[in-house]
């Protein structure tokens, strides 16, 4: 009879991600000291939704906004040493979205890293940008606490260089109005958003919201209010027919 307390083996799910723990901490160029540390940097909420409590990324997403934000303001401050407060605080809000963060979380492949639900997973979860945005910033804070700052510019700064240099497009900084402006001058009426779903609870909302122009497909996305998911509908669109 098998001994009650052998070791049970794991399971092909968590083989690929700790594979995938693997090939983030390869992409990012760092090895965490604190393991438990890169975990909860991975954890998302939904693992202990409908069971006991325990820990997520919560936390490292508020610090990691904090240690993000410091970051950019010293790149800008760097590299643009002429622009003025209003053009750097245009660029900066561009480049601490939650879509660059997103974009960012892909080149790094954080998503098959996360720790999620399996509705979660099964609903998209992986490639979701708010989820993958906040996960590139628990991620942040995570090497930020383990390694300290010079350890966040290291292995951070160069990821954001591409995104720095593209901060003043005007499509991805304020795609919003980019887009509205292009409808009207291509003679179509003005772009129509509207919510297509609201889920999760009233102190965190995700909303689901599909901007429509006449003559192109809908484009849909998702963020935490309405505005963050209208503009990420309106980036999506204006990528996807390629228009900036």
């Amino acid at each position: 009879m098998q001994a009650m307390n052998a070791r049970v083996p794991p399971s092909k799910e968590t083989n690929l991600r700790l594979k995938a723990i693997d090939v983030l901490q390869s992409n990012l160029g760092y090895t965490f000291r604190d393991a438990a540390l890169l975990e909860l940097a991975l954890t998302h909420a939904s693992v202990a939704e409908g069971a006991r409590k325990m820990a997520d990324n919560e936390r490292l997403e508020f610090l990691g906004d904090r240690v993000l934000g410091l970051m950019i303001a010293e790149a800008l401050m760097e590299a643009l040493p002429d622009a003025t407060e209003g053009e750097l605080s245009r660029r900066f809000h561009t480049l601490v979205s939650r879509e660059t963060c997103a974009d960012i979380a892909r080149t790094l492949e954080l998503g098959a890293a996360i720790r999620l639900a399996a509705g979660e997973t099964k609903s998209g979860g992986r490639t979701n940008p708010t989820i993958l945005g906040d996960a590139c910033e628990a991620l942040m804070a995570a090497v930020y606490i383990d390694g300290g700052y010079e350890a966040v510019l290291k292995t951070f700064k160069p990821l954001w260089l591409k995104a720095l240099t593209e901060s003043g497009n005007v499509s991805r900084s304020n795609p919003k109005s980019f887009l509205q402006e292009w409808a009207v001058a291509q003679g179509m009426g003005a772009p129509v958003y509207s919510v297509v779903s609201r889920k999760g609870p009233d102190h965190a909302p995700v909303f689901t919201i599909e901007v429509r122009i006449d003559h192109l497909p809908p484009q849909s996305a998702t963020g935490k209010s309405r505005q963050e998911a209208e503009k990420a509908a309106a980036l999506g669109l204006i990528e996807r027919e390629k228009l900036n």
